[in-house]
């Protein structure tokens, strides 16, 4: 058994120019690692992890968001706790600068689990969560890459063949040294999506998943797929009620996403265990892991 563990991704598809992630990637695993070694709950680690990656506009998530059909960005967000259970989740957010601190909020501060849009942001602004301006959001890379797909007149992945300038959702699962198990994800959405659409990470159960039962878990993708097959929480089942290993999970979860409908994208998982474990049906997926010290990183 791990005396704790670690992983992060940053999307899944076909990764362009892996090496443009290495150096974030050590740097925001070993920083969790760091902190997990220290005593660090798996909360504050997944959280801490995903607020990074929303600051770094590499990826799809808070500041490096994509644009939707309206030129915008809309953020989407969720994290969950496997000691009870408890989770939180935003959706539609304009404005927030790290979505997953607005979700783990209305985790901590209300009696809710799931806030959208003008709601979400006015409980934001009432618990003192910071927002940015729109120019904060709005990279060139990403713009280049909206007006791309919008002539195209088409929606895409941020790391599918029509778009190779950034990868997709970011996440965060981990087990801390007490057990405990602790999931977040963020994400900007897809490419040209329509105005109100939401896909997997906010969603528990589809996109994010943590059960000191059975394992934590992120996943990246067409989010479509991930909410028609539950997915995040029928590879915990795999694990609580197969009594199946993370990577056995991992694998069986991709196969059930595939055969069911034709799904695309990954997931991570951490299981009660420790062990790590990822598994996709993409070309690629950008991943880090840290356990008991040993760092792995596998941008592609």
């Amino acid at each position: 058994m791990k005396k704790y563990s670690l992983m992060i991704h940053g999307g899944a598809g076909t990764i362009h120019a892996p090496e443009r992630y290495e150096a974030s990637l050590r740097d925001i695993v070993e920083t969790g690692a760091r902190r997990l070694e220290t005593g660090a709950s798996a909360l504050d680690v997944v959280t801490e992890c995903v607020m990074r990656l929303e600051d770094n506009p590499l990826y799809n998530a808070g500041r490096g968001s994509v644009l939707n059909a309206d030129g915008l960005v809309s953020c989407d967000a969720s994290i969950m706790d496997g000691r009870n259970l408890d989770a939180g989740a935003v959706a539609g957010l304009r404005g927030v600068r790290n979505p997953v601190l607005l979700a783990r909020a209305i985790m901590e501060k209300s009696d809710h689990v799931f806030l959208i849009g003008e709601g979400a942001e006015r409980f934001a602004r009432d618990n003192g969560v910071d927002f940015e301006n729109s120019d904060y959001f709005l990279t060139a890379e990403r713009v280049a890459q909206f007006e791309n797909v919008r002539a195209a007149r088409s929606t895409a992945l941020d790391h599918s063949r029509a778009n190779e300038v950034k990868p997709g959702t970011v996440g965060a699962v981990a087990r801390d040294q007490s057990g405990d198990l602790a999931a977040a994800t963020s994400t900007g959405g897809v490419v040209n999506q329509l105005p109100g659409r939401v896909g997997d990470s906010p969603i528990i159960g589809a996109g994010t998943f943590a059960d000191n039962s059975s394992c934590a878990i992120s996943c990246t993708g067409v989010g479509e797929d991930f909410i028609r097959t539950s997915l995040a929480r029928t590879a915990a089942l795999f694990i609580e009620y197969r009594g199946m290993h993370a990577q056995d999970a991992a694998n069986e979860a991709i196969r059930f996403l595939v055969d069911k409908v034709q799904g695309y994208g990954g997931l991570i998982i951490i299981d009660r265990n420790g062990e790590c474990a990822r598994a996709h049906s993409t070309p690629g997926m950008i991943t880090a892991t840290a356990a008991d010290g040993e760092i792995t990183l596998r941008p592609c």
